[in-house]
């Protein structure tokens, strides 16, 4: 599919902004958290660069939590859709946990590396990731994507359209707000930008 793909495609990854949770390093799954002020800030600075893109035609589709509605509402992205497939990774147990605290008892943990308990695990993740991957290659032959999402999630999106195991998503730190920009060049698939948030903006 990548051969059919204008050189120029992007899609774009756009993790939320800051929350009290993503503040504190708890993990936020199925929690429905609002963005901080400085979040509601931080989210609106980025509309300027985000404009900057250039983007053509831009489907722009978010996950349902308000902290991704919000950040796209703020960015000035006019939605399409909200689309479940494009929550964050469920936690299960570990829900508000921070790693400090779940390295208490799990030595090591990594989200990437070890199981949650009652949540999602990585097997089900890839699938999730591979699933909207190619339900959007085809969107991309004739527009851009635009994905407003949470942090963990997008990075295994980064990690499979790079053709990666989805482990490889720990090599892709990704700030709140921040986006990348994922395409391709001479037919293969390529990171066109990494982490972009207000701080690099200005």
């Amino acid at each position: 599919m990548m051969e059919s793909m204008r050189t120029e495609a992007q899609l774009v990854l756009l993790r939320h902004g800051q929350t009290d949770w993503s503040l504190s390093g708890r993990h936020t799954g199925t929690t429905d958290v609002p963005l901080t002020e400085l979040g509601e800030k931080l989210a609106t600075s980025l509309g300027a660069e985000l404009a900057d893109l250039g983007l053509h035609n831009p489907l722009v589709l978010t996950s349902p939590r308000i902290r991704a509605v919000r950040t796209a509402e703020l960015a000035g992205l006019v939605i399409d859709r909200t689309w479940g497939d494009l929550v964050e990774w469920d936690y299960g147990d570990y829900e508000g946990l921070t790693t400090s605290q779940i390295r208490q008892t799990v030595p090591n943990w990594t989200v990437w590396t070890h199981p949650c308990p009652g949540g999602e695990s990585h097997e089900a993740v890839q699938a999730r990731a591979d699933t909207v991957l190619s339900v959007l290659r085809p969107q991309l032959i004739d527009r851009d994507v635009v994905l407003v999402g949470h942090g963990h999630f997008s990075r295994a999106l980064i990690a499979r359209w790079l053709e990666l195991p989805i482990v490889e998503g720990r090599r892709f730190v990704l700030s709140a707000p921040a986006y990348s920009a994922l395409g391709v060049e001479h037919d293969t698939a390529a990171l066109r930008c990494h982490n972009r948030h207000p701080a690099m903006i200005d």
